[in-house]
């Protein structure tokens, strides 16, 4: 049995430790809108903000998704405002991935 909040959070607590008790439901969030674009690096994708309460305010209506396959054993993700640049903390070790997709993968990504 499970509990939600006015915000849409739910609790339910499970015996599987694994799962989370603290989840939102599957009206809240993102939608993809239209398809998953293959890149050099990995995929693209267009999401939709679903119309939910605001958890925070300021939401951005509609975001790119950018996934990129690294390594066998790293899978990054970024989701940005593709309408407006923002600032990004640089890092001295953290340098752009220039591709190409890595193979025979040790994760599975579902968008």
């Amino acid at each position: 049995q499970s509990t939600c909040t006015l915000r849409g959070c739910c609790w339910s607590p499970e015996s599987d430790i694994s799962v989370p008790w603290c989840f939102f439901s599957s009206n809240y969030g993102y939608k993809v809108d239209g398809s998953t674009r293959s890149t050099q690096t990995g995929f693209e994708a267009t999401l939709t903000r679903l119309p939910s309460p605001s958890l925070f305010g300021n939401d951005i209506n509609t975001v790119l998704l950018t996934g990129e396959y690294q390594t066998p054993n790293r899978f990054r993700f970024k989701i940005t405002d593709p309408n407006t640049q923002r600032f990004e903390v640089p890092h001295e070790h953290v340098q752009p991935f220039t591709g190409p997709a890595a193979s025979n993968l040790n994760y599975r990504v579902n968008v």
